[in-house]
């Protein structure tokens, strides 16, 4: 099929919509023009969604009808994958951004499908099982920038360090949100279609269906073929399984949350429940009920009631921490502190890894091929369960399980063992119950002597065995206490009552 029949069969079915009071063809002749003004490249923001279909879908409608000397300006599309994709969307972007790249091929389109991933000391899996980072909360919403926010954005630097200038391209539809109808306004620069990034160097933002709504989307893309071929049927059936909405390309905090969207993460937990996993299910991919049920397992470890069985008393700092507690007023009253819980303990994450493997092992089996831990993410998980500040793994228990699960070993770093074993730990352990030192102590102390060991000069040597020292290393009960003494009143004041009472009771005795 010719490059110019393949456009005048699209641009017919196409011409007639009017699409929120102007005409489809309208949109499209202001997308060459402001193509073609410059030189900057463009940026498109792809998540697979319905907006962001769309929003590629105008753009390789209105570039293709261009003569082949003006467009020779590159278009970048970029897909941020976190890993933790609904299984379903994944394939879905795959599949286009691969139907993609072959089309702008065969027509001679400056198209390019890019798809970036968090860098593997902020994914999902080890940022939880590695580190013990909880599950994300609404207070607590660490994912969103590792995750989504930065793979992109380091991505759109690089364009901007080789071209000067980009111009990224979104689906945001103020509709979305009204805090992002405000940012879209607020960053409009006057006269322009462009907008300045909001947090992005000579980055600037175009947004051509802007003041769509959903029902707008859908016309369009049920209105036509894909300029790079099939249709959008796929997509459709997605949403109907879901019933649900999409995570948008997120580029900055002013994006709208994927917390009550389908087109997110499969482990989100900021939302209680997810409405759309479980409709995804109901309609028939069973398959995915094992993700479900430990998605929910995860958002358990959330609730207020139980948290402190889940996660250790210390934070990664090796402190136990307390916050200001809700105060009806401005006041600095202590008594209103509580305890902040630390990370996941270790137990829990050796049991959650060991959990999630088998369930990649079992989907894999039955015909639905998938990695859930990548083995990159294998490796980082186990090295951060070797330095836990607070609880390091001597017995070295990731690739053990690994085994355990699928009968064999992957081509594990060997220096990454560490300096220590099992048979170390069980001793000092039992030198703890005969002498009353903590053994986690005496661990991180020797594990600082192993670190210097080799070096002419140790500087700083007095200040790392001080701030081991300054921890806290006492029982958690010790700790409550101590804390409860200093909300009732502090030390001073129990030492001033019981010398009250001493002095009571003297002046009884020697009457």
């Amino acid at each position: 099929m010719s490059e110019s029949f393949l456009y005048q069969s699209t641009s017919d079915q196409v011409a007639g919509l009017e699409i929120a009071g102007r005409p489809t063809r309208d949109l499209i002749s202001e997308i060459q023009c402001l193509y073609q003004e410059d030189a900057r490249p463009w940026v498109i923001g792809f998540s697979g969604g319905k907006d962001s279909t769309a929003t590629l879908q105008l753009i390789y409608t209105a570039l293709i009808a261009l003569n082949k000397d003006s467009r020779q300006k590159p278009v970048f599309v970029v897909s941020s994958d976190t890993l933790v994709e609904t299984p379903l969307v994944v394939d879905l972007i795959k599949t286009t951004l691969i139907e993609l790249d072959q089309a702008a091929t065969d027509h001679e389109m400056p198209i390019e499908a890019h798809q970036v991933v968090p860098r593997m000391n902020n994914t999902f899996w080890v940022n939880l099982i590695g580190k013990g980072y909880p599950a994300p909360t609404q207070s607590f919403r660490w994912c969103t920038e590792r995750m989504k926010i930065d793979p992109v954005s380091e991505f759109i630097l690089e364009k901007v360090a080789d071209f000067g200038e980009v111009v990224v391209v979104l689906g945001s539809r103020s509709q979305e949100s009204s805090s992002r109808a405000q940012v879209i306004a607020k960053h409009r620069i006057n006269g322009s279609l462009l907008g300045r990034h909001t947090s992005l160097p000579n980055a600037y933002v175009y947004m051509p269906i802007e003041d769509w709504s959903a029902d707008d989307v859908w016309e369009y893309l049920m209105s036509a073929p894909r300029p790079w071929g099939g249709d959008n049927r796929e997509l459709l059936e997605l949403y109907r399984g879901s019933n649900a909405g999409e995570c948008p390309v997120v580029i900055d905090t002013s994006t709208p949350s994927c917390g009550n969207s389908r087109f997110g993460c499969w482990t989100c937990t900021v939302v209680t429940t997810d409405k759309a996993m479980e409709s995804l299910v109901e309609q028939g991919e069973a398959w995915m009920k094992p993700l479900l049920d430990f998605r929910n397992k995860l958002a358990h470890t959330t609730d207020p009631a139980v948290k402190n069985e889940f996660r250790n008393f210390k934070r990664r700092t090796g402190k136990v921490t307390y916050a200001r507690g809700d105060l009806q007023d401005d006041s600095q009253d202590s008594r209103n502190r509580k305890h902040v819980p630390g990370p996941y303990w270790m137990s829990y994450r050796k049991q959650w890894l060991e959990e999630l493997l088998r369930i990649e092992k079992q989907l894999n089996e039955s015909g639905h091929p998938i990695e859930l831990v990548t083995r990159e993410e294998l490796h980082h998980i186990r090295r951060e369960w070797l330095n836990d500040p607070n609880e390091p793994d001597w017995e070295d228990c990731l690739p053990a399980i690994y085994k355990r699960v699928f009968g064999k070993d992957i081509d594990w770093v060997q220096n990454d063992a560490g300096a220590f074993t099992k048979p170390d730990a069980d001793l000092l352990e039992e030198l703890e119950a005969k002498h009353g030192v903590s053994n986690t102590l005496v661990r991180k102390l020797m594990e600082l002597e192993v670190s210097m060991d080799g070096l002419s000069k140790r500087k700083g040597m007095s200040d790392k065995i001080h701030s081991v020292l300054t921890q806290d290393w006492e029982d958690y009960e010790i700790l409550i206490t101590r804390e409860q003494i200093e909300k009732d009143g502090g030390y001073q004041e129990e030492m001033d009552r019981l010398q009250a009472e001493l002095d009571e009771l003297n002046r009884i005795t020697s009457e």
